[in-house]
């Protein structure tokens, strides 16, 4: 009996996020999260993590850049971030990233079960979202933005893009400081699922 060769799938489920996710996101977070993914998958990493994260935000979310001192914070950022693959970032290769916060979404704990397969956020990525979440959540609103998420990730000083902050002379506890200075009026998105 011939069996067809199987099509490679564009990305492994374990690296999706979770469909669980699709209604407490903007979609303008929506598409950042699938750019984290993309990158997470396209890099050979096992699960995405607080700087794939922070790298998507730079790039594709406009709200995020207001929350910078200017242009030259978010050039010195994407330098670091680009250059994980090629040096800066190699000794996180097949290390997970941690949290200060160590809760983790629900989709996350399960993942911890024994036999359970492999969590595709990283404890802090997790952590960074349910802060997101918490945050949008203490505004009265249902879905997280961007910005939310850049504050997140930004308060733990254990994560990668803690780190790559730092190092790109951007003061995190400024950042989250600015972050919440920032009109809460900004444009309202839709709602719409990933």
């Amino acid at each position: 009996m011939h069996h067809p060769v199987p099509r490679p799938q564009p990305l492994p489920s374990s690296v999706a996020p979770r469909a669980e996710l699709a209604p407490l996101l903007t979609p303008s977070l929506a598409a950042v999260v699938s750019g984290a993914r993309r990158r997470a998958f396209r890099d050979g990493d096992r699960q995405i993590d607080t700087a794939h994260l922070l790298h998507s935000l730079v790039e594709s979310d406009p709200e995020v850049g207001a929350a910078f001192e200017g242009g030259h914070q978010l050039a010195r950022v994407l330098g670091y971030l680009a250059q994980r693959s090629i040096g800066y970032g190699l000794r996180w290769q097949r290390v997970e990233e941690q949290s200060a916060d160590r809760r983790l979404l629900p989709a996350a704990r399960t993942a911890e079960s024994p036999g359970a397969r492999t969590s595709p956020w990283s404890p802090a990525a997790a952590a960074a979202l349910e802060g997101a979440f918490r945050r949008a959540a203490e505004r009265g609103e249902p879905q997280a933005r961007g910005l939310d998420l850049l504050a997140a990730v930004a308060a733990d000083p254990e994560s990668r893009a803690f780190e790559v902050l730092r190092r790109a002379g951007v003061e995190p506890a400024a950042l989250t400081a600015r972050v919440a200075a920032l009109p809460a009026a900004l444009d309202e998105e839709p709602s719409q699922q990933v």
